[in-house]
């Protein structure tokens, strides 16, 4: 279901930013100088993070064309004391597991799982931490430090023993691991975009959007945003590849999603 939630997600999306596209294509410079253009162009020029996108994009590919590739049902069990622990050969690419089921097929489908679990904890991680440095780095003053303690609270502890505390206290599921690998994830973005913020707030069309009186929020949201959304995008990429160690961490442990629903960590 979170699977396809997100390709549902990417489609809109895709429509969404092609329709933007079409609008703009007849407006010449106003597309050209755009923020989120100026965005999309720093995120091209970064070769890591563009190889990065790629390959997601291809794993999803992959795992949404679980049903048409794998050779085999995922929960297949046949003839355990046969099949079971079978090394990789033309019938078994990846060999079977100690229930005789096909660990290709098992891989294929288990990408649903860890690959919309790794991309929609990044997007709440993106999210709340850009919000969260935005306001930060807007405001500055005592609001600034007391949000930056907190952040501070927060990367003292070892990431990764946390979600094991969560997930010990939490019953684990895929909506609690995206939400616990989502809001343990945010606080190197929050003072990295509170970082970009600052020194963005000086600049002259700020300071001439608060001579007409516009709003903080509308600043924040307009102005201030769209200008620091490069290295949030490529952070996102990269970040994706974390989230997914970190579910397979989880589940190799026997702590993350359960047998016999597969995914790349179990």
């Amino acid at each position: 279901g979170f699977f396809y939630f997100f390709i549902c997600t990417v489609l809109w999306a895709s429509s969404f930013v092609y329709a933007i596209k079409i609008r703009d294509k007849n407006a010449g410079e106003t597309r050209r100088n755009s923020a989120l253009n100026y965005a999309m162009k720093r995120f091209s020029a970064n070769s890591l993070a563009t190889m990065s996108a790629y390959l997601i994009i291809l794993l999803f590919i992959i795992a949404f064309l679980a049903p048409i590739l794998a050779p085999y049902d995922p929960n297949q069990i046949k003839d355990v004391v046969i099949n079971r622990y079978q090394a990789p050969s033309l019938t078994h690419l990846f060999g079977t597991d100690s229930l005789g089921r096909d660990l290709f097929s098992r891989a294929l489908y288990g990408g649903r799982i860890s690959l919309s679990i790794g991309v929609l904890s990044v997007l709440i991680s993106m999210s709340l931490g850009t919000v969260y440095g935005s306001v930060s780095g807007y405001f500055g003053g005592l609001l600034d430090n007391v949000l930056m303690r907190i952040v501070d609270v927060i990367m003292a502890f070892p990431i990764f023993f946390l979600m094991l505390l969560l997930v010990g206290v939490f019953e684990a599921s895929i909506l609690v691991l995206i939400l616990i690998l989502g809001f343990t994830s945010w606080a190197g973005t929050a003072r990295y975009i509170r970082g970009e913020i600052l020194s963005l707030r000086e600049r002259e069309f700020i300071e001439s959007s608060r001579a007409i009186g516009l709003p903080a929020y509308l600043i924040i949201w307009r102005h201030l945003i769209p200008n620091a959304l490069s290295p949030v995008l490529v952070s996102a990429t990269l970040m994706v590849g974390g989230m997914i160690m970190a579910e397979a961490g989880l589940s190799f442990l026997g702590i993350g999603i359960r047998p016999p629903t597969p995914s790349w960590g179990n």
